[in-house]
């Protein structure tokens, strides 16, 4: 995009025309060798020179006294005379490559590099380019009168504005004697008509194509190939013009991108390969998907026939049949089929595995411990009731629920009697919390009742 299009700052990017991304400089090459310290073995005093943000290149002599880098400002001569403002576009080592590219010999005649251009050349070329646009209405204007069969894509003033250039396109010869005649007239200029093809006109005024990116052919594409629409069958792409054609009206340029990838893919198809005859019918070729080797093929006698996909050495043994005479049963060979996918269980087929000590079984859920009676302890309403009880009532608890001895112990004084059980009723009455259950399941009781009545159970039987 140009700098008067890129959004930074109002009025461009203020950077004369050269951002550092090289955005701003249409058909640009990257200088690759120009930061980079290495020894030449001699200079070479020709350098590229791009007119227009790119829009037209040329070679020219570079004097020995005067010192260029890529990006400089330079003023040189022209070929019709007088004086042009362009920008350093390559020098040193890569140009020779470039020459060589688009086939310059070193030893042609080329146009000498005056000296740098200073603020008063910068200027006159900015006015220059505020003019063109004008300039190209007001020649519209006069070929539409004069009833010409031309379109007027572009025009571009030289350095010093003692020249323009018209750059139209059409579709035979134009006899534009009597415009030149009135071009002179109204701008009072040197005036040079150039005719030029749709994609060079599409490249000269840019725009976006239908990927979302500039087109091609304004930002990077130096040069054009004809395209052809063996290059859409070649990638099986519906022929449908609209989709097909560029803004320049002609064939995409990135039709040709991916075109030796297919054409190499390709080699492997079988050849006239349209029609297949088996025993059901004739069946014919639909489409083929060429980066997965597949055909497909229907049958067009047969009312609602379902399509049959082919890889290519199936399609190859029917052929040969065909050129014996021979018909197969049908299109796909079931025994084969078969006997594929037996192959294939056969591969993922598993044996038993011993998993004796290598799977462990989660650990059984724990039941609910149960009383005595049998019942399940709610935990609940216990912490309600465990919780209320304090020293001062452990006494009255004790009277209230302790048992009265049914038979007397034979032990002696000095022995310790055996804990009598309480009955169940007395058990199951109170329940205890969780705190106070113990791992047996027992009931705990607290040591200050049962010293009491050990105690108890001693005076009775003094």
């Amino acid at each position: 995009m140009g700098c008067s299009s890129c959004g930074t700052s109002p009025g461009g990017c203020k950077n004369n025309g050269h951002c550092a991304s090289g955005g701003c400089n249409r058909l640009n090459t990257f200088d690759w060798l120009s930061n980079i310290d290495m020894p030449d073995t001699y200079d070479f005093n020709i350098i590229e020179v791009s007119f227009k943000n790119g829009a037209r290149k040329g070679f020219y002599y570079n004097p020995p006294y005067i010192r260029l880098l890529t990006g400089d400002m330079v003023v040189v001569e022209a070929k019709s005379g007088g004086f042009d403002v362009g920008r350093v576009s390559l020098s040193g080592e890569l140009v020779k490559m470039q020459m060589k590219k688009k086939r310059v010999r070193e030893d042609n005649f080329f146009q000498s590099v005056v000296r740098k251009a200073n603020e008063r050349d910068l200027e006159k070329l900015q006015e220059a380019r505020d003019t063109e646009r004008d300039t190209m209405i007001k020649s519209r204007v006069i070929a539409r009168n004069l009833g010409l069969n031309m379109k007027i894509g572009d025009v571009e003033y030289q350095g010093d504005k003692r020249k323009v250039t018209v750059y139209y396109t059409a579709d035979g010869r134009v006899d534009f004697r009597e415009l030149i005649r009135h071009y002179a007239k109204e701008f009072k200029v040197k005036i040079e008509m150039r005719q030029i093809g749709a994609r060079q006109e599409s490249a000269r005024i840019g725009g976006i194509g239908s990927c979302g990116r500039e087109l091609c052919c304004s930002t990077w594409l130096s040069g054009f190939r004809s395209v052809s629409t063996a290059a859409a069958r070649y990638q099986n792409i519906a022929i449908n013009q609209s989709k097909l054609s560029g803004q320049c009206g002609r064939l995409k340029c990135c039709l040709n991108y991916e075109l030796d990838t297919y054409l190499d893919a390709l080699k492997d198809f079988p050849k006239r390969a349209d029609r297949l005859e088996t025993e059901v019918g004739v069946a014919y070729l639909v489409k083929t998907d060429i980066f997965k080797g597949l055909m497909y093929y229907a049958y067009r006698d047969q009312p609602f026939s379902k399509t049959h996909q082919l890889d290519k050495e199936r399609v190859k043994e029917i052929q040969k049949l065909n050129k014996k005479g021979k018909k197969p049963p049908e299109l796909i060979d079931y025994n084969r089929v078969e006997m594929e996918f037996a192959r294939q269980a056969e591969e993922e087929e598993t044996g038993f595995v011993d998993v004796t000590g290598q799977i462990e079984l989660p650990p059984e859920e724990k039941k609910r411990r149960r009383g005595r009676d049998g019942k399940r302890r709610s935990s609940g309403s216990s912490r309600g009731k465990s919780s209320g009880r304090g020293k001062g009532s452990g006494k009255s608890d004790s009277k209230k629920k302790s048992p009265k001895p049914q038979q007397k112990s034979s032990s002696k004084s000095g022995q310790k009697p055996k804990s009598k059980q309480a009955p169940k009723s007395q058990q199951t009455s109170k329940p205890k919390s969780k705190s106070d259950n113990s791992s047996s399941g027992n009931q705990p009781k607290k040591k200050s009742d049962n010293k009491r009545r050990r105690n108890r159970n001693n005076r009775r039987k003094k």
